[in-house]
């Protein structure tokens, strides 16, 4: 990161820069941001159904999704609280290690 009073970039006060002015993205910018929206897209799609089916599971299969493990506990809070969340942090370790793999076949490319 540039430190304020650098010549590494040019201030631009705020609110002043029009997106239309920019220059466009270099090839290898521009590849890697495609690439970033179709992994960022396909996960929150992938995220999107496993949180639609719990309500498809307590229409469809109340004695399934109304049934009582550990404690009282139903499989539709088990599956909403411990399984979603669980969901979570490997769509995060998915993309995280997508990105990285990404970034490593650019540099590759780039040398």
């Amino acid at each position: 990161m540039a430190e304020v009073g650098s010549q590494d970039y040019e201030y631009v006060e705020a609110g002043t820069v029009d997106v239309k002015d920019l220059p466009p993205l270099d090839a290898t910018t521009n590849k890697i941001m495609k690439d970033e929206f179709t992994t960022g897209f396909s996960l929150t799609v992938f995220y999107f159904i496993l949180i639609f089916s719990i309500p498809v599971m307590n229409w469809f299969a109340p004695e399934l999704a109304f049934k009582k493990i550990w404690g009282g506990i139903t499989v539709t809070w088990f599956v909403t609280t411990v399984v979603m969340m669980a969901m979570a942090f490997i769509i995060a370790y998915v993309h995280t290690a997508l990105y990285e793999k990404r970034l490593k076949k650019y540099e590759i490319l780039n040398k």
